[in-house]
Protein backbone atom coordinates (compact mmCIF):
# COMPACT_ATOMS: atom_id res chain seq x y z
CA UNK A 1 0.00 0.00 0.00
CA UNK A 2 1.80 3.53 -1.04
CA UNK A 3 2.21 5.77 1.63
CA UNK A 4 0.06 8.90 1.57
CA UNK A 5 2.07 11.89 2.77
CA UNK A 6 2.03 14.85 3.13
CA UNK A 7 -1.56 14.97 4.09
CA UNK A 8 -2.80 18.99 5.70
CA UNK A 9 -0.79 19.98 8.11
CA UNK A 10 2.35 18.21 6.92
CA UNK A 11 1.53 19.87 3.39
CA UNK A 12 0.61 23.48 4.80
CA UNK A 13 3.76 23.43 6.76
CA UNK A 14 6.24 21.95 3.81
CA UNK A 15 5.05 24.99 1.64
CA UNK A 16 5.48 27.34 4.68
CA UNK A 17 9.21 25.80 4.78
CA UNK A 18 9.33 26.76 0.86
CA UNK A 19 7.54 30.10 1.09
CA UNK A 20 9.73 31.32 4.05
CA UNK A 21 12.91 29.61 3.53
CA UNK A 22 15.75 31.73 5.36
CA UNK A 23 13.36 33.38 8.01
CA UNK A 24 13.81 32.15 11.07
CA UNK A 25 11.29 29.81 12.07
CA UNK A 26 11.80 28.15 15.50
CA UNK A 27 14.75 29.54 18.42
CA UNK A 28 15.03 27.44 22.09
CA UNK A 29 17.58 27.53 25.04
CA UNK A 30 20.46 26.05 22.47
CA UNK A 31 19.49 26.00 19.05
CA UNK A 32 17.83 27.62 16.18
CA UNK A 33 16.34 27.00 12.75
CA UNK A 34 15.07 28.55 9.89
CA UNK A 35 12.44 27.51 7.34
CA UNK A 36 14.67 25.68 5.13
CA UNK A 37 16.58 24.12 7.80
CA UNK A 38 13.37 22.90 9.29
CA UNK A 39 12.59 21.59 6.16
CA UNK A 40 15.75 19.77 6.16
CA UNK A 41 15.72 18.16 9.17
CA UNK A 42 11.96 16.94 8.50
CA UNK A 43 13.31 15.44 5.60
CA UNK A 44 16.03 13.47 7.92
CA UNK A 45 13.44 12.26 9.84
CA UNK A 46 10.84 11.06 6.80
CA UNK A 47 14.03 8.87 5.36
CA UNK A 48 14.54 7.37 8.43
CA UNK A 49 10.71 6.42 8.98
CA UNK A 50 11.15 5.10 5.44
CA UNK A 51 14.16 3.04 6.39
CA UNK A 52 12.36 1.63 9.71
CA UNK A 53 9.82 0.55 7.23
CA UNK A 54 6.63 3.00 8.66
CA UNK A 55 3.31 1.29 6.73
CA UNK A 56 0.40 3.96 6.17
CA UNK A 57 -1.16 5.35 9.45
CA UNK A 58 1.50 3.80 11.82
CA UNK A 59 1.25 5.69 15.39
CA UNK A 60 4.62 6.49 16.30
CA UNK A 61 6.12 7.83 19.30
CA UNK A 62 7.73 11.42 19.30
CA UNK A 63 9.67 12.94 22.01
CA UNK A 64 9.35 16.40 22.44
CA UNK A 65 10.35 18.89 25.63
CA UNK A 66 9.90 22.36 23.12
CA UNK A 67 12.89 21.81 21.50
CA UNK A 68 13.14 23.58 17.67
CA UNK A 69 13.75 20.47 16.41
CA UNK A 70 10.54 18.33 17.85
CA UNK A 71 8.67 20.07 15.30
CA UNK A 72 11.01 18.66 12.76
CA UNK A 73 10.07 15.47 13.90
CA UNK A 74 6.61 16.06 14.24
CA UNK A 75 6.33 17.73 10.34
CA UNK A 76 8.92 14.34 9.38
CA UNK A 77 6.50 11.52 10.44
CA UNK A 78 3.66 13.52 8.81
CA UNK A 79 5.44 13.18 5.37
CA UNK A 80 6.15 9.82 5.86
CA UNK A 81 2.51 8.49 6.44
CA UNK A 82 2.41 8.39 9.81
CA UNK A 83 0.57 9.39 13.05
CA UNK A 84 2.31 11.51 15.83
CA UNK A 85 1.86 10.40 19.59
CA UNK A 86 3.76 13.28 21.87
CA UNK A 87 5.70 12.08 24.61
CA UNK A 88 7.59 14.29 27.03
CA UNK A 89 10.84 13.87 27.65
CA UNK A 90 10.17 13.26 31.50
CA UNK A 91 7.44 11.28 31.49
CA UNK A 92 7.82 8.76 33.76
CA UNK A 93 8.34 5.13 32.55
CA UNK A 94 5.28 3.74 34.11
CA UNK A 95 3.14 6.49 32.60
CA UNK A 96 4.97 6.08 28.66
CA UNK A 97 4.82 2.19 29.48
CA UNK A 98 0.90 2.82 29.18
CA UNK A 99 0.94 5.13 26.41
CA UNK A 100 2.59 2.74 24.69
CA UNK A 101 0.72 -0.56 25.74
CA UNK A 102 -2.39 1.63 24.11
CA UNK A 103 -0.45 2.74 20.92
CA UNK A 104 1.02 -0.52 20.34
CA UNK A 105 3.89 1.63 18.65
CA UNK A 106 7.16 0.20 17.46
CA UNK A 107 8.80 3.29 16.70
CA UNK A 108 10.39 6.26 18.57
CA UNK A 109 11.84 9.33 17.27
CA UNK A 110 14.13 11.48 19.70
CA UNK A 111 16.03 14.26 17.85
CA UNK A 112 17.52 15.55 20.98
CA UNK A 113 19.52 11.98 21.37
CA UNK A 114 20.83 12.27 17.54
CA UNK A 115 21.56 16.06 17.31
CA UNK A 116 25.17 14.25 17.86
CA UNK A 117 25.59 12.55 14.64
CA UNK A 118 23.90 13.17 10.96
CA UNK A 119 22.94 9.57 10.72
CA UNK A 120 19.43 9.56 9.23
CA UNK A 121 19.32 5.84 11.38
CA UNK A 122 19.94 7.64 14.66
CA UNK A 123 16.96 9.67 14.62
CA UNK A 124 14.13 6.21 15.00
CA UNK A 125 14.68 3.82 17.57
CA UNK A 126 12.76 0.59 17.64
CA UNK A 127 10.68 0.11 20.91
CA UNK A 128 9.06 -3.21 19.48
CA UNK A 129 9.42 -5.79 16.99
CA UNK A 130 5.75 -6.26 15.60
CA UNK A 131 3.41 -3.93 13.77
CA UNK A 132 0.84 -2.18 15.47
CA UNK A 133 -2.89 -3.03 13.68
CA UNK A 134 -4.40 -1.29 11.31
CA UNK A 135 -6.92 1.17 12.90
CA UNK A 136 -9.21 2.23 10.54
CA UNK A 137 -10.02 5.61 13.18
CA UNK A 138 -6.04 6.85 12.53
CA UNK A 139 -6.46 6.73 8.48
CA UNK A 140 -5.93 10.61 8.30
CA UNK A 141 -5.39 11.36 11.61
CA UNK A 142 -2.36 13.71 12.61
CA UNK A 143 -2.34 13.22 16.25
CA UNK A 144 -2.88 10.94 19.44
CA UNK A 145 -2.75 13.09 21.92
CA UNK A 146 -3.21 11.19 25.79
CA UNK A 147 -5.01 12.65 28.48
CA UNK A 148 -6.54 11.20 32.03
CA UNK A 149 -8.86 8.76 31.73
CA UNK A 150 -10.90 8.16 34.68
CA UNK A 151 -10.55 4.23 34.92
CA UNK A 152 -6.77 4.90 35.56
CA UNK A 153 -5.94 4.47 31.84
CA UNK A 154 -4.67 7.05 29.82
CA UNK A 155 -7.21 7.67 26.89
CA UNK A 156 -5.80 8.33 23.23
CA UNK A 157 -8.14 11.30 21.74
CA UNK A 158 -7.66 10.97 17.80
CA UNK A 159 -7.44 14.18 15.76
CA UNK A 160 -7.32 14.12 12.30
CA UNK A 161 -5.05 16.28 10.04
CA UNK A 162 -8.50 17.59 8.22
CA UNK A 163 -10.28 18.78 11.84
CA UNK A 164 -6.90 20.06 13.62
CA UNK A 165 -6.09 21.92 10.10
CA UNK A 166 -9.40 23.16 9.92
CA UNK A 167 -9.46 24.51 13.75
CA UNK A 168 -6.54 26.00 12.73
CA UNK A 169 -7.66 28.16 9.65
CA UNK A 170 -10.74 29.00 11.88
CA UNK A 171 -8.75 30.42 15.02
CA UNK A 172 -6.32 32.42 12.53
CA UNK A 173 -9.74 33.93 10.96
CA UNK A 174 -10.02 35.48 14.63
CA UNK A 175 -6.69 36.05 16.05
CA UNK A 176 -4.92 37.12 12.76
CA UNK A 177 -1.23 35.55 12.97
CA UNK A 178 0.99 37.64 10.66
CA UNK A 179 4.39 37.15 9.12
CA UNK A 180 7.34 38.16 11.24
CA UNK A 181 5.67 38.37 14.56
CA UNK A 182 7.45 37.02 17.55
CA UNK A 183 5.25 34.00 19.43
CA UNK A 184 6.28 33.09 23.04
CA UNK A 185 5.73 28.98 23.80
CA UNK A 186 5.68 27.82 27.30
CA UNK A 187 2.99 25.36 26.83
CA UNK A 188 4.06 21.84 26.47
CA UNK A 189 3.52 20.40 22.69
CA UNK A 190 2.15 17.03 24.24
CA UNK A 191 -0.91 19.22 24.64
CA UNK A 192 -3.53 20.60 21.79
CA UNK A 193 -3.14 24.26 23.20
CA UNK A 194 0.39 24.02 22.78
CA UNK A 195 0.62 22.33 19.52
CA UNK A 196 -1.93 24.88 17.69
CA UNK A 197 -0.29 27.99 18.52
CA UNK A 198 3.44 26.14 17.32
CA UNK A 199 1.67 25.09 14.19
CA UNK A 200 -0.07 28.53 13.95
CA UNK A 201 2.50 31.01 13.93
CA UNK A 202 5.05 28.90 11.71
CA UNK A 203 2.04 28.22 9.03
CA UNK A 204 2.04 31.70 8.68
CA UNK A 205 5.79 33.02 8.55
CA UNK A 206 6.52 33.57 12.48
CA UNK A 207 9.04 32.88 14.46
CA UNK A 208 8.46 30.76 17.44
CA UNK A 209 10.61 31.28 20.08
CA UNK A 210 10.49 27.73 22.77
CA UNK A 211 10.60 27.76 26.33
CA UNK A 212 11.42 24.07 27.80
CA UNK A 213 9.76 25.33 31.29
CA UNK A 214 7.86 28.09 32.33
CA UNK A 215 10.20 30.72 35.17
CA UNK A 216 8.74 33.71 35.66
CA UNK A 217 11.70 36.00 35.95
CA UNK A 218 12.90 34.45 32.02
CA UNK A 219 9.83 34.53 30.70
CA UNK A 220 9.38 37.89 31.45
CA UNK A 221 13.21 38.38 30.22
CA UNK A 222 12.29 36.90 27.27
CA UNK A 223 8.87 38.65 26.22
CA UNK A 224 11.39 41.64 25.91
CA UNK A 225 14.50 40.42 24.51
CA UNK A 226 12.63 39.36 21.76
CA UNK A 227 10.46 41.38 21.47
CA UNK A 228 7.39 39.11 21.97
CA UNK A 229 4.35 39.71 19.85
CA UNK A 230 2.22 37.15 20.94
CA UNK A 231 1.96 34.32 24.50
CA UNK A 232 0.00 31.37 24.80
CA UNK A 233 -0.47 30.78 28.64
CA UNK A 234 -2.83 29.36 31.25
CA UNK A 235 -4.21 31.54 34.40
CA UNK A 236 -1.63 29.25 36.79
CA UNK A 237 0.85 31.46 35.15
CA UNK A 238 -0.38 34.78 35.89
CA UNK A 239 -0.63 34.04 39.41
CA UNK A 240 2.70 33.10 39.47
CA UNK A 241 3.64 36.73 38.17
CA UNK A 242 1.08 38.57 40.55
CA UNK A 243 2.00 36.71 43.49
CA UNK A 244 5.73 38.13 43.74
CA UNK A 245 5.97 41.94 43.91
CA UNK A 246 9.70 41.60 43.51
CA UNK A 247 8.36 40.87 39.10
CA UNK A 248 6.43 44.02 39.31
CA UNK A 249 9.41 45.91 37.59
CA UNK A 250 9.90 43.26 35.27
CA UNK A 251 6.17 43.69 34.58
CA UNK A 252 6.48 47.01 33.80
CA UNK A 253 9.88 47.00 31.40
CA UNK A 254 7.60 44.53 29.30
CA UNK A 255 4.41 47.06 29.21
CA UNK A 256 6.48 49.65 28.30
CA UNK A 257 8.02 48.10 25.33
CA UNK A 258 5.03 48.01 24.11
CA UNK A 259 5.58 44.93 21.60
CA UNK A 260 3.21 42.52 22.99
CA UNK A 261 0.29 42.52 21.18
CA UNK A 262 -1.83 39.74 22.70
CA UNK A 263 -2.19 37.23 25.44
CA UNK A 264 -4.12 33.77 24.54
CA UNK A 265 -5.50 32.26 27.69
CA UNK A 266 -7.35 29.22 28.41
CA UNK A 267 -6.81 25.53 29.98
CA UNK A 268 -8.47 26.37 33.46
CA UNK A 269 -10.95 29.21 34.48
CA UNK A 270 -9.63 32.73 33.80
CA UNK A 271 -12.04 33.88 37.42
CA UNK A 272 -13.12 37.83 36.94
CA UNK A 273 -10.21 38.62 40.02
CA UNK A 274 -7.12 37.44 37.56
CA UNK A 275 -8.62 38.74 34.38
CA UNK A 276 -9.39 42.39 35.58
CA UNK A 277 -5.60 42.48 36.78
CA UNK A 278 -3.72 41.22 33.96
CA UNK A 279 -5.79 43.79 31.44
CA UNK A 280 -5.06 46.43 34.21
CA UNK A 281 -1.05 45.47 34.01
CA UNK A 282 -1.20 44.86 30.24
CA UNK A 283 -3.38 47.62 29.70
CA UNK A 284 -2.35 48.02 25.89
CA UNK A 285 -2.05 43.93 25.42
CA UNK A 286 -5.51 42.07 24.47
CA UNK A 287 -6.47 39.45 26.77
CA UNK A 288 -8.43 36.97 24.97
CA UNK A 289 -9.79 33.67 26.67
CA UNK A 290 -10.28 30.83 24.72
CA UNK A 291 -12.27 27.87 25.65
CA UNK A 292 -11.85 24.07 24.19
CA UNK A 293 -10.91 20.64 24.49
CA UNK A 294 -8.47 18.40 23.18
CA UNK A 295 -11.71 16.20 21.90
CA UNK A 296 -13.10 19.21 19.93
CA UNK A 297 -9.35 20.23 18.69
CA UNK A 298 -9.52 23.32 21.29
CA UNK A 299 -10.68 26.94 20.74
CA UNK A 300 -14.19 26.73 20.96
CA UNK A 301 -15.00 29.92 22.33
CA UNK A 302 -13.42 33.14 22.74
CA UNK A 303 -13.66 36.05 24.98
CA UNK A 304 -12.34 39.24 23.61
CA UNK A 305 -11.57 42.62 25.39
CA UNK A 306 -14.77 44.47 23.52
CA UNK A 307 -17.42 41.59 25.31
CA UNK A 308 -15.37 41.21 28.79
CA UNK A 309 -16.89 44.64 29.68
CA UNK A 310 -20.35 43.55 29.42
CA UNK A 311 -19.83 40.13 29.76
CA UNK A 312 -17.18 39.64 32.72
CA UNK A 313 -16.20 35.77 32.97
CA UNK A 314 -17.83 34.56 30.24
CA UNK A 315 -15.83 32.14 28.10
CA UNK A 316 -17.75 34.02 25.19
CA UNK A 317 -18.83 32.99 21.95
CA UNK A 318 -18.61 30.12 20.10
CA UNK A 319 -16.05 30.41 17.09
CA UNK A 320 -16.70 29.75 13.51
CA UNK A 321 -18.43 26.33 12.74
CA UNK A 322 -19.04 25.45 16.19
CA UNK A 323 -22.34 24.56 17.34
CA UNK A 324 -23.22 24.52 21.38
CA UNK A 325 -26.11 23.45 23.28
CA UNK A 326 -27.16 23.48 27.00
CA UNK A 327 -28.66 20.45 28.22
CA UNK A 328 -30.45 18.62 31.13
CA UNK A 329 -29.80 14.87 32.43
CA UNK A 330 -31.69 13.63 29.17
CA UNK A 331 -29.99 16.00 26.55
CA UNK A 332 -33.02 18.47 26.06
CA UNK A 333 -32.30 21.64 25.52
CA UNK A 334 -32.95 23.86 28.53
CA UNK A 335 -34.51 27.28 28.51
CA UNK A 336 -32.36 30.51 27.82
CA UNK A 337 -30.43 30.78 30.93
CA UNK A 338 -30.93 28.23 33.05
CA UNK A 339 -28.57 25.99 34.19
CA UNK A 340 -27.02 22.76 31.90
CA UNK A 341 -24.41 20.51 30.74
CA UNK A 342 -22.23 22.28 27.70
CA UNK A 343 -22.35 20.09 24.57
CA UNK A 344 -20.75 21.34 21.35
CA UNK A 345 -20.70 19.99 17.73
CA UNK A 346 -18.40 20.97 14.88
CA UNK A 347 -16.41 19.85 11.77
CA UNK A 348 -13.19 19.53 14.28
CA UNK A 349 -14.13 17.01 16.54
CA UNK A 350 -12.10 13.98 17.66
CA UNK A 351 -11.96 10.84 15.52
CA UNK A 352 -12.60 9.04 18.37
CA UNK A 353 -10.85 7.72 21.53
CA UNK A 354 -8.13 5.05 20.51
CA UNK A 355 -9.31 1.24 20.39
CA UNK A 356 -12.15 2.66 22.61
CA UNK A 357 -15.51 2.43 21.13
CA UNK A 358 -17.49 2.67 24.20
CA UNK A 359 -15.97 5.35 25.42
CA UNK A 360 -16.45 7.55 22.46
CA UNK A 361 -19.81 6.34 21.87
CA UNK A 362 -20.47 7.51 25.55
CA UNK A 363 -19.06 10.82 24.82
CA UNK A 364 -21.46 11.98 22.09
CA UNK A 365 -25.08 12.14 21.85
CA UNK A 366 -26.30 12.60 18.83
CA UNK A 367 -23.32 13.54 17.00
CA UNK A 368 -22.86 16.28 19.90
CA UNK A 369 -19.55 16.13 22.52
CA UNK A 370 -20.50 16.07 26.02
CA UNK A 371 -18.08 18.39 27.48
CA UNK A 372 -18.86 17.80 31.23
CA UNK A 373 -18.86 21.48 32.01
CA UNK A 374 -21.86 23.14 33.74
CA UNK A 375 -22.59 26.64 31.88
CA UNK A 376 -25.49 28.84 30.97
CA UNK A 377 -26.23 31.16 28.13
CA UNK A 378 -26.22 35.19 28.93
CA UNK A 379 -27.22 36.09 25.61
CA UNK A 380 -27.87 34.40 22.37
CA UNK A 381 -24.78 33.45 21.74
CA UNK A 382 -22.60 33.87 24.91
CA UNK A 383 -22.06 31.43 27.51
CA UNK A 384 -21.08 31.60 31.07
CA UNK A 385 -19.10 28.33 32.71
CA UNK A 386 -20.93 27.14 35.87
CA UNK A 387 -19.19 24.35 36.92
CA UNK A 388 -18.13 20.79 36.11
CA UNK A 389 -20.16 17.96 35.76
CA UNK A 390 -17.48 15.70 36.10
CA UNK A 391 -14.83 15.98 38.79
CA UNK A 392 -11.83 16.60 37.01
CA UNK A 393 -9.44 18.29 38.90
CA UNK A 394 -7.70 21.75 36.87
CA UNK A 395 -4.21 21.60 38.79
CA UNK A 396 -2.23 24.86 36.65
CA UNK A 397 -4.32 24.42 33.82
CA UNK A 398 -3.50 20.73 33.64
CA UNK A 399 -6.42 18.05 33.69
CA UNK A 400 -6.24 15.02 36.62
CA UNK A 401 -9.20 12.95 37.06
CA UNK A 402 -8.95 11.68 40.42
CA UNK A 403 -9.78 8.27 39.59
CA UNK A 404 -6.56 7.93 37.79
CA UNK A 405 -4.71 8.94 41.45
CA UNK A 406 -6.87 6.89 43.45
CA UNK A 407 -6.19 3.76 41.27
CA UNK A 408 -2.34 4.22 41.45
CA UNK A 409 -2.54 5.04 45.46
CA UNK A 410 -4.50 2.07 45.94
CA UNK A 411 -1.91 -0.32 44.02
CA UNK A 412 0.34 0.32 46.77
CA UNK A 413 0.51 -2.46 48.89
CA UNK A 414 0.43 -0.57 52.66
CA UNK A 415 -3.13 1.34 51.17
CA UNK A 416 -6.76 -0.31 51.22
CA UNK A 417 -9.02 2.68 50.27
CA UNK A 418 -7.89 6.54 48.73
CA UNK A 419 -9.56 9.64 47.91
CA UNK A 420 -9.25 12.71 45.56
CA UNK A 421 -10.32 16.05 45.31
CA UNK A 422 -9.68 18.98 43.78
CA UNK A 423 -9.90 22.70 45.97
CA UNK A 424 -9.52 26.30 44.90
CA UNK A 425 -5.75 27.45 44.99
CA UNK A 426 -4.66 31.28 44.42
CA UNK A 427 -1.61 30.55 42.59
CA UNK A 428 -2.37 27.30 40.55
CA UNK A 429 -6.24 27.50 40.46
CA UNK A 430 -6.88 23.92 42.33
CA UNK A 431 -4.32 21.56 44.40
CA UNK A 432 -4.54 18.01 44.61
CA UNK A 433 -5.97 16.62 48.33
CA UNK A 434 -5.75 12.97 48.80
CA UNK A 435 -7.47 11.04 52.02
CA UNK A 436 -5.71 7.95 52.51
CA UNK A 437 -6.59 4.92 54.38
CA UNK A 438 -3.78 2.40 55.58
CA UNK A 439 -4.04 -1.21 55.51
CA UNK A 440 -4.45 -2.58 58.82
CA UNK A 441 -1.10 -2.56 61.28
CA UNK A 442 0.92 -1.10 58.51
CA UNK A 443 3.01 2.53 58.78
CA UNK A 444 3.19 4.39 56.25
CA UNK A 445 5.63 7.23 55.41
CA UNK A 446 5.35 10.16 53.25
CA UNK A 447 8.42 10.47 51.96
CA UNK A 448 7.98 6.82 50.91
CA UNK A 449 4.79 7.41 49.30
CA UNK A 450 5.50 10.52 47.14
CA UNK A 451 8.64 8.46 45.75
CA UNK A 452 6.33 5.42 44.90
CA UNK A 453 3.97 8.17 42.68
CA UNK A 454 6.70 10.03 41.37
CA UNK A 455 8.39 7.08 39.18
CA UNK A 456 4.33 6.49 38.65
CA UNK A 457 2.93 9.15 37.93
CA UNK A 458 4.11 12.98 36.03
CA UNK A 459 4.86 15.72 38.15
CA UNK A 460 1.56 17.94 37.41
CA UNK A 461 -0.45 15.17 38.90
CA UNK A 462 1.38 14.81 42.36
CA UNK A 463 -0.56 15.19 45.38
CA UNK A 464 -0.46 18.59 47.64
CA UNK A 465 -1.36 17.41 50.67
CA UNK A 466 -2.44 14.27 52.42
CA UNK A 467 -4.65 12.97 54.62
CA UNK A 468 -5.43 9.80 56.82
CA UNK A 469 -8.20 8.91 58.18
CA UNK A 470 -9.63 4.69 58.79
CA UNK A 471 -12.74 5.17 56.50
CA UNK A 472 -13.36 6.98 53.24
CA UNK A 473 -16.14 9.70 54.14
CA UNK A 474 -19.82 8.83 53.56
CA UNK A 475 -22.29 10.74 51.77
CA UNK A 476 -26.06 10.08 53.20
CA UNK A 477 -26.59 7.09 50.85
CA UNK A 478 -23.61 5.11 52.44
CA UNK A 479 -21.56 5.35 49.29
CA UNK A 480 -17.94 7.52 49.42
CA UNK A 481 -18.29 11.16 49.12
CA UNK A 482 -16.09 13.76 47.42
CA UNK A 483 -18.46 16.53 48.71
CA UNK A 484 -17.90 15.26 52.43
CA UNK A 485 -14.50 15.07 51.75
CA UNK A 486 -14.01 18.43 50.55
CA UNK A 487 -16.16 19.87 53.64
CA UNK A 488 -14.08 18.15 55.92
CA UNK A 489 -11.00 19.87 54.22
CA UNK A 490 -12.41 23.69 54.14
CA UNK A 491 -14.03 23.02 57.71
CA UNK A 492 -10.61 21.99 59.89
CA UNK A 493 -12.47 18.83 60.36
CA UNK A 494 -9.57 16.76 59.18
CA UNK A 495 -5.76 18.00 59.64
CA UNK A 496 -3.03 17.16 56.98
CA UNK A 497 -0.70 14.15 57.69
CA UNK A 498 2.39 16.73 58.04
CA UNK A 499 4.44 14.54 60.22
CA UNK A 500 7.02 12.19 58.29
CA UNK A 501 5.19 9.08 59.10
CA UNK A 502 1.24 8.93 57.70
CA UNK A 503 0.08 6.90 60.03
CA UNK A 504 0.57 3.56 62.32
CA UNK A 505 -2.91 1.79 62.12
CA UNK A 506 -4.23 -0.13 64.79
CA UNK A 507 -3.67 -3.69 65.01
Amino acid sequence: MEIQSNRALGSALNTACSMFGDALALTGTDSALTYAMLGHEAERVSSALHTAGIIPNEPVHVHVSNHPLDIAALLGVWNAGGVVVPVHRTTPAAVAAKVLDKTRARLLIDMQASTSTSSSASVVSMIATASPPDRPLLHKAAFIIFTSGSTGTPKGVVVSHDAFYGKIQQIDSLLKFQPNENTLLVLNITFSFGLWISLLTLLRGGTLVMAEKFDPVTFLQSLVDNKINRVGMVPTMMRVLFSDPGLASKIDRVVSQNTLRQILIGGESLGHSLAATIRQRFSDTDLIDIYGLTETATCDFFSFPEDYAKYPGCIGRPSPNVGFRIVDAYDAVVPAGALGELQIRSPYLMSGYLDEPDLTTAALSDGWLKTGDLARTVSDSVVELMGRSKEIISRGGNKVTPGELEQLLCSHPDISAAMAVGLADAVLGERIHVLVVPRTGVCLEISALKKYLESRLEKFKQPDTYYLSDALPLGRTGKADRGQLKMMIQSGAIVSAAAGILASAAT
